[in-house]
């Protein structure tokens, strides 16, 4: 359950007799949900490439239902596609990012595949890009979740966007205590860069780490720790796991490549906890540099010096700050400012 799951379902509780409409459900991380409330047009699988092909060709061909609805709200990379079967009503977008690997991610992509497999990836995003922007010209309402990705539609797509920030359960994350740890939540992908972290902390053995996710780099990371005393890798937890250790953390550390948004920021500053961020991406829409939090460029040696900086004593001045900033992206604010667009 990643930050747009979480929003999708803060969505559909705010309309009332609304479901969900996703390409396909992995059972394992949604145990609790209610079947009668989803709709699912395909089957689970890890094939990256395939689900791209199948979650485009799912959303054309099988949402024929849309044509009878009075508002619909597409997010995700594949699920705009499906606007071209929705005939009347309301037609909103909530883009928490255009297709990166399409497009501000294309290079990034095309130079850590083999040298054999560029002209597939190649064909690959050019079909997502037509059928993507496509969808998007299709769109009544554009809302972007950061001015982040805002600028990002601008860039590539030309376009303009609303900004409404996701909504965060900043009454579930709360300070519980300050053990000796830092807190890393990012998912274990290469471009979350917790690489950088856990270089930094195998610097600093008198340092401990949680990294307290999991994901395709987590044996990797592992081997990059070389069984250090002072790193500890959980895999993938439970959510009450997550506000356990984060509201028992000193500080969390989170330096993705130009996130999106990143909602683990904000949870963290719920549970009063100060972020080590990298300056830039959505992260400077959310920590306030040297009140909530620093800001960085990520770097190994940068890591270690703001751990330097932000001990227990320095984290814990900035707790009231913290919550206080939190409070701006609560749930409430989110569904207001959604309503409020879907009427208008």
């Amino acid at each position: 359950m990643g930050g747009a799951e979480k929003t999708t379902f803060v969505m559909q509780d705010a309309f009332a007799g609304s479901k969900v409409c996703v390409d396909f459900v992995n059972k394992n991380s949604f145990r609790g949900l209610k079947e009668d409330d989803v709709i699912e047009l395909g089957r689970f699988s890890t094939c990256q490439p395939f689900n791209a092909l199948k979650g485009i060709h799912n959303f054309k061909t099988k949402t024929r239902f849309l044509n009878n609805c009075d508002l619909v709200i597409y997010s995700g990379s594949y699920a705009p596609c499906a606007v071209q079967n929705q005939s009347k009503g309301k037609k909103i977008l909530y883009c928490h990012t255009i297709p990166r690997f399409a497009y501000d991610l294309y290079d990034h992509y095309l130079e850590s595949i083999p040298f054999f497999a560029c002209p597939v990836f190649k064909m690959l995003v050019a079909y997502v890009r037509k059928s993507y922007e496509r969808a998007f010209s299709q769109m009544d309402t554009v809302i972007a979740n950061s001015q982040n990705v805002r600028l990002r539609i601008k860039k590539y797509l030309n376009a303009d966007a609303m900004v409404i920030h996701p909504p965060v359960e900043t009454s579930v994350f709360k300070w519980i205590d300050q053990h000796d740890y830092y807190l890393s939540t990012a998912r274990l992908e290469k471009y979350k860069r917790v690489d950088l972290i856990v270089s930094a902390f195998k610097k600093m053995p008198h340092k401990k780490l949680i990294v307290a996710s999991g994901g395709a780099e987590l044996e990797n990371l592992k081997k990059l720790a070389a069984n250090a005393s002072n790193i500890t890798f959980t895999g993938w937890i439970a959510h009450a796991e997550l506000v356990r250790l984060t509201g028992n953390a000193i500080a969390t550390i989170y330096l993705p490549k130009d996130e999106d948004f990143g909602m683990s920021p904000v949870e963290s500053m719920a549970a009063g906890k100060p972020v080590i961020g990298a300056k830039e991406g959505g992260v400077l829409e959310t920590v306030l540099d040297g009140k909530t939090g620093l800001l960085i460029e990520p770097e190994v040696g940068e890591i270690v010096r703001a751990v330097n900086v932000l001990d227990s004593a320095r984290a814990a001045e900035m707790k009231e700050q913290c919550v206080e900033r939190a409070r701006q992206f609560d749930i409430k604010c989110f569904v207001s400012k959604l309503k409020q667009a879907a009427c208008t």
